[in-house]
Formats: C-alpha cells, structure tokens, sequence
C-alpha cells in the first residue's frame, strides 16, 4: 500500500451513519481526493493514510483510504487551524487564534497538563479552560479508538458507534470481550471480530465466544425475515463458523436457555431456536390479538344490515355478496382479517365501514405501515390517515439489533382501527401496534398476503391467515369494472402461476402492454425512449400524473443507480439556471425527483405555516432550491417543504427509478417495468406480482420471457421460519 501524509483541505461528503468520507487532502506533492472511512476527521485535522491510488470513471485519479492514523499538528499555524475546526468545545477561530498567539508550540502541552493556564485568556474562564482540555483529550481518544480497530483488522467505520457506546474506556471494553463488537453495529461480520478476539489471546472455546457464535447465527436468520431457526441447522451452522464440535454447542445452547437468553420451542417435530425477544414478541402478539378477540363485543351494531342498504343507497353502489360478509364479519367479531389481490374490492368494504362507523358516532382511525401507503388510503377513502410510526408517536426504533423492550407507545384513542398494507408489517411493527390497542376496540387488518413479505423479520399477515384463529375474509372475486383490466388480470394469473395474456381482446382494457426484448442494452434504450418520446405509441398516455421506473435491482445498467444518472441527464440535464450539489458519484439538481431512503422522526417539515416534524422511508418529493450558501438543500414532499443540511443528503436519492421493494404501499399511474436477469433471490414471484400491482392505468413490462417465466415458477423467498401460527393454534 501506498502512504500520505498531508493536511484535510475540506469535507466534500460525509456519511453520518458509516462515516464514509471524500475529502481534499493536501500533502508536500499535492492536493488529491482521498475516499475511504475515516470518522472523527474534520477539516484542519493532519492524517496519514495508507491505500492505493484508484481512478473514478467520473472524478478521475482519487486516493482510496484502507487505514489510517491522525496526528498532532505540528507547527502552530497547523495546531490552529485544528483547533478552529470546531471540533474542540468553546474554541473557534478567533479562540484558536488567542491560545495559539499565547502559547505557540507549548500549546498541546499546556491543553493536555496545565488547561488552567488557558483562563488567562480574555474570554476563557476556568469552567471552560477545563472543558476546554477535556474535549481535546476527548478527541484524542476518538483517534486511539480507530487506530486500535484497525490493528485488531476492524473497520474505522464502527469506530464512531463503538465510541458512542463504551466512551473513552472503549479499548479496555473490547480487550476484555472483542465479541460485544456484535452488540454495536448491525450486519457486523462475525469472522472479522472473530479473528481479532483470538489474536487478542480469547480461547477457541471461549464461553463468551460461543455465545457471541450462537447470537450472531439467530441474528443473521432474522436479516432473512427469520424469527427462528431449526436447531439442528443452528448446531451445524455454529460448529462450521466457531470451529468446535456440536456436542458443545448444544451444551451451550442448554445454559443460555437456561439464563433466559434463547427460548427452543418444540412443534412440528422439530426444536426452533429463538432469540428471546423475538420469541418474547411473537407469544405476545398471539396473546393480546386472542385477548381482544375474545373481549366482550362492545362496538357492535345492531340492526347493520339496514343501516348498510341506508349507505349504499346514499353512495349509489351494490355491494357482493363477499363484501356484506367481510362488513358483518367485522362487525360480529373484534379482531378482523380482509385480504385479497388488485381489483377484489378491499377499498369499497373499508369505506362502508367507516360510514357505518361514524354514523354510529364511533371514532375510526386509519393507518398504513409507511407514508405512501398512508397516503394512498387517505386518497382512495377521503379521511385522514397516518403511518404507525406517527399513530403511537414511537420513534428512533429503526436501528435497534433487538426489538427494544422499553419502548414507550401512545395508546390509540380509537372504537375501530382499520390498518391498510398489513403485509408489510414486521414483528416489531405489529408488536408495537397492538401495545396501543385498548381492550374493547375493534381491529381491522386488510392486506394482500401474496405481495412482497416485510422488511424486518416476521411474517405477520401470512401466520394469522393460516392459523385460523382470526376471522378472515378472503376477496377472490374480481369485480366486472376491475375484470376489464390487462393489469389486474395478469396480477392474478401471475399469482396463479401463469403467463401474461397476450392475445388481443376487445373487451379488455389496453393498459397492460408486455415488449418482448433480450439485450440489456435495448431494454435501457426502450426505458430512456419512452422518457424521451413521451407515451405516444400507448395510446397517448403522456398526460397521466405520475410516470413511475420500477426495476427488482439496484445493480447492473438496467438497475436504479444507473437508471437514475441516465434519466437525470435525459430530462434534467445540468443547467447554468439550475444549482447542484455532487456527492460522491451521484449529482443532487433543482428539479430531482428524490426519495426519502430512512425514518427520520426529528427532521422539521413546514406546510401552510404549519411546522412539524418526520419524513419517512419511501417518501417521494422534489428538490425545489439547492443554496451553496446555506450549504441545504430543499425538498418539496406534496406541499411539506424539508430543508437538508449537505451532511444530511445521505438520507435521500434519486427517484425517476426505485426497486419494487421501495414501491410497496404505493401506486403510480404509469408503470414501466424492465425486467433483466439478476441474482434469483430478486427474480420472484411475489416480487413480479408486487411490481405489477402497483400500476392504476399503465404497465409497460419490457425483458426477456423466459426470465419472466422464471420469476412466475420462483416461490421460493415467501417461506420464512416464524412461530406466530402456531402460537395463535395453540393459546
């Protein structure tokens, strides 16, 4: 590897969560752009970095940091700019200035031993003389702390979490048990900290590390949607990973049984393993959806079936068959399962039950799993809707490892609680939800089990189908309105395993087209033509509001981040009339189409004079103003306009493409939808079904047929191994 030593010029870009940094670096030869993880750096700060030199296709010759070590400034007009970074409590440019003035080359020295003398200063008592030092002593910990990880072969990425959890004793916490390191960021490789801890001298039978082995193999089952794992397969997974013998993991899986901190489930003849907590959290959702099942019905209507003709008449509808026993299935029972494809009438029953509801002077309270979903309910039944997150006011829950005990819920002042997208609800998610629900209140869960599972590990909506313990109302019936469409016809032969229909038909509706193309290379140019040339040659569509790219991946040339720079410069090309900001390889412009990528519950939002706070993962809106100045950059979300700092802009990215997982919960009036080999995982049924759903008026599906076959005879994402059915089977 290549070394330098020099001065950070400026932070081009810095990534709060991973603190992924570009930078200017000004050495004795140069200034060069340096990339590369290097937390707690700040302009003014003097490194040495080892690495290599590597060319961008973009930003040409670049320096791409593997370690490295910050050091004390040595002359004072180097310790000056360091002390004016703003990094040191108190000390700015003009304090700086002062001490540097006042002590020259003996100012380490007198900031380390004597800070009293810093009092001296006009402006600095001896309160802050103290802070003063112990910041500075505080910031040179931070540098041991990322010098020490990256000896022991750990990234300085997790420097920043490990500081925010240890503080200064953080390598004596490590020395003496490396494996917390499992506890501190999640997705840590286990091998990593693994290989450290034993040239740290732990033993290879280690009692925390075989611990630490058997938490890190559950945890990794629940990146999958896993809340459990098959003993067996726990055994042989941990004894290849820790290289011990089975027999002692089993002896080590009795003791942490024991101490509370698995839980081993005997059924269907098998032994499933569970982290304590997600078994903790699957016995209590099974427990209280039971408990106010069985509650005394208080929210019951009489006389419902003539209130009901009374709402149709008023609404001018007639209601099937199925929807009058998904109405009174609610009514009779107080926890209530309405699922069912595109076009089978979920909408229509919700709004009747909300009528029938607040007639009855009841309060109805509707929710959704995400802001989109939200919003789409809001949309398609005319009354306000909130995400969960915002209903029981619970926040900051997104990057906990484990389902966080503590947490504190707002319970729902609510006689029916209707939840919309219940498909996409994880275990925490649903465990937080019913926490909220009072006994007494009536809940509905409407969803489609065959779309895309949760993110997060669960799957909910699917147990409580299958356990037969809810009542739930199946939607199989396409109304004759929905019947007409290509989109939803092919939505419920691909659920069904079969092919699109290709064969022309007068009676059905030309909103569905399938553009049979085998070269990549044809399949982006189509894409790009239909931005270019507008919808013309599909019946003139171009006047449709919102003209969605859906794609299954984020990689290749026909995958979002591409997609995105290619579109960008098709129809929102750079422009001396519009401001910029680059961040690393992408280009922030007035006019993006951006999407929020993360919760951030704390973020202001203002909208008609009206300020609050939240913008959630899967929000969609538009730069309006990029300053230079101000270093922000705004974003108009429908009407709710959110300022972010340039440090903040990890938390957006360019949306004139997003993958069918950041799709869910929402619909777009136009859909196009290139289909490309890519890894199996993402070539699924549901995940075609998914995509498909979530076009109103147009699909443009464009790929190859033989990978749509394949992803139609793909089944194999939607089995999880979960344990909620057969806690509901057998309370």
């Amino acid at each position: 590897m290549d070394t330098l030593t020099g001065e950070i010029v400026t932070i081009i870009y810095f990534n709060e969560i991973n603190s992924y940094t570009i930078a200017r670096m000004l050495t004795d030869e140069e200034e060069i752009t340096i990339v590369g993880y290097l937390p707690f750096v700040n302009a003014g700060d003097n490194l040495t970095v080892s690495g290599q030199y590597v060319v961008h296709k973009e930003y040409g010759r670049q320096f791409k940091v593997e370690t490295f070590k910050k050091n004390i400034p040595e002359t004072p007009d180097a310790l000056e700019r360091y002390l004016a970074n703003g990094n040191i409590k108190w000390v700015g440019p003009k304090t700086a200035e002062k001490i540097i003035q006042k002590f020259g080359e003996e100012t380490v020295y007198i900031l380390e031993k004597e800070p009293e003398k810093l009092a001296t200063i006009k402006g600095i008592t001896e309160e802050k003389a103290i802070e003063i030092s112990e910041s500075f002593i505080e910031n040179k910990e931070l540098w041991k702390i990322v010098s020490f990880l990256e000896k022991i072969g750990i990234s300085a990425s997790y420097a920043k979490k490990v500081y925010e959890l240890y503080g200064t004793n953080a390598i004596e916490e490590i020395e003496k048990d490396p494996y917390r390191l499992i506890d501190v960021v999640r997705g840590i490789n286990f091998k990593t900290i693994d290989e450290a801890a034993l040239r740290l001298g732990v033993n290879i039978d280690d009692e925390q590390r075989i611990i630490y082995g058997i938490k890190y193999a559950l945890l990794l089952a629940t990146y999958n949607g896993h809340t459990c794992v098959i003993k067996e397969n726990l055994t042989d997974f941990v004894s290849t990973l820790l290289q011990i013998s089975e027999s002692t993991i089993k002896e080590f899986l009795n003791q942490m049984k024991v101490r509370g901190l698995i839980v081993i489930e005997e059924r269907d003849e098998e032994e499933w393993v569970y982290l304590a907590e997600y078994y903790e959290a699957e016995k209590f959702i099974a427990g209280k959806l039971i408990l106010l099942d069985n509650v005394k019905n208080r929210k019951r209507i009489d006389n419902i079936e003539t209130k009901l003709e009374r709402i149709e008449k008023i609404n001018r509808i007639e209601l099937s068959d199925k929807q009058r026993e998904a109405i009174y299935a609610v009514n009779e029972n107080n926890v209530c399962v309405i699922t069912g494809g595109p076009g089978t009438g979920k909408t229509t029953i919700i709004k009747n039950i909300i009528d029938l509801y607040k007639n009855e002077g009841k309060k109805v309270v509707l929710c959704a799993p995400t802001g989109r979903a939200a919003k789409r309910m809001t949309e398609t039944t005319g009354e306000d809707a909130k995400t969960l997150h915002r209903l029981l006011q619970i926040s900051k829950i997104d990057d906990a490892k484990y389902i966080n005990e503590g947490i504190d819920i707002q319970p729902i002042d609510a006689d029916v609680i209707i939840v919309d997208e219940t498909s996409m609800i994880d275990l925490a998610l649903m465990k937080y939800l019913l926490m909220g629900i009072y006994e007494g209140t009536k809940l509905v869960l409407s969803g489609d089990v065959d779309q895309l599972p949760s993110v997060g590990p669960g799957s909910i909506l699917k147990d409580i189908i299958a356990s037969n313990r809810m009542n739930v109302v199946v939607l199989d019936k396409i109304f004759r309105q929905a019947a007409k469409s290509r989109i939803i016809l092919n939505a419920h032969r691909v659920n069904s395993g079969e092919h699109f229909v290709e064969e022309e038909d007068e009676d059905l509706n030309k909103d569905f087209f399938f553009v049979q193309e085998t070269s990549e290379e044809r399949i982006l140019n189509f894409v790009l033509s239909l931005y270019k040339d507008g919808l013309k040659q599909f019946d003139n569509y171009e006047d449709f509001n919102s003209v969605q790219i859906i794609t299954p991946s984020k990689k290749g040339d026909v995958g979002t981040r591409e997609l995105n720079k290619k579109i960008q410069e098709l129809i929102n090309p750079k422009d001396i009339k519009k401001e910029e900001k680059s961040i690393g390889a992408f280009t922030f412009r007035e006019g993006d189409s951006v999407m929020q990528i993360k919760n951030n519950y704390d973020i202001a939002w203002e909208q008609n004079g009206e300020i609050s706070s939240g913008i959630f993962n899967g929000e969609m809106g538009t730069i309006t103003k990029i300053s230079n100045i101000s270093e922000s950059v705004e974003v108009d979300y429908d009407g709710k306009i959110v300022t972010y700092a340039f440090s903040e802009l990890d938390q957006i990215e360019h949306s004139y493409a997003i993958t069918v997982h950041k799709s869910q919960g929402s619909e777009f009036d136009v859909v196009i939808l290139p289909v490309v080999r890519s890894a199996p995982m993402l070539l699924t049924r549901n995940l075609l079904y998914t995509a498909i759903t979530r076009a109103k008026k147009l699909l443009i599906v464009v790929g190859n047929k033989d990978i749509i076959k394949f992803m139609i005879n793909n089944t194999d994402s939607k089995v999880r191994n979960t344990g909620l059915k057969y806690k509901l089977e057998v309370i």
